[in-house]
């Protein structure tokens, strides 16, 4: 039997462009151009760390279901999800004060709604990033 590691790394590095501009990039993976949002005096059409930050939560929702969904036997068709998150001013600094994730699942005639929920809620539970993350993270989903 094989031990599992407990602990993993994962590595960035990011690279000023021009203006508010950069590019991240990992090992192995396509680079993304990054940019201070319009909000903070930045650009358009670019991902900024708040897209990332809310997007990071959207996409671990649905992986983790995936492999939920996966050893259960969850019969679906379909895995959609939008994600908000509300980033405030309090006491004096900006900060994301909810994320709200709404998956939309469409399952196949012999998938199991009450399965299929209390499989969205447990991978909501585990989601190892949004248990990482300071504000709450809320889920909204809808099952077809």
């Amino acid at each position: 039997m094989t031990l599992r590691s407990k602990t993993y790394t994962y590595s960035t590095t990011v690279r000023w462009t021009e203006r508010k501009i950069g590019s991240i990039s990992a090992a192995g993976k396509p680079d993304i151009q990054v940019a201070t949002p319009p909000e903070f005096k930045g650009h358009e059409g670019i991902w900024s760390p708040e897209d990332l930050f809310v997007a990071s939560a959207n996409i671990c929702l649905m992986t983790t279901f995936l492999a939920f969904a996966e050893r259960a036997g969850l019969a679906f068709t379909a895995y959609e999800s939008e994600a908000e998150g509300r980033l405030e001013l309090v006491e004096g600094t900006f900060q994301f004060t909810t994320i709200t994730l709404k998956p939309k699942l469409t399952l196949t005639p012999q998938g199991d709604a009450g399965q299929a929920k209390e499989i969205l809620e447990k991978a909501e539970a585990a989601c190892l990033i949004s248990n990482s993350m300071k504000c709450p993270v809320r889920l909204e989903p809808t099952i077809v």
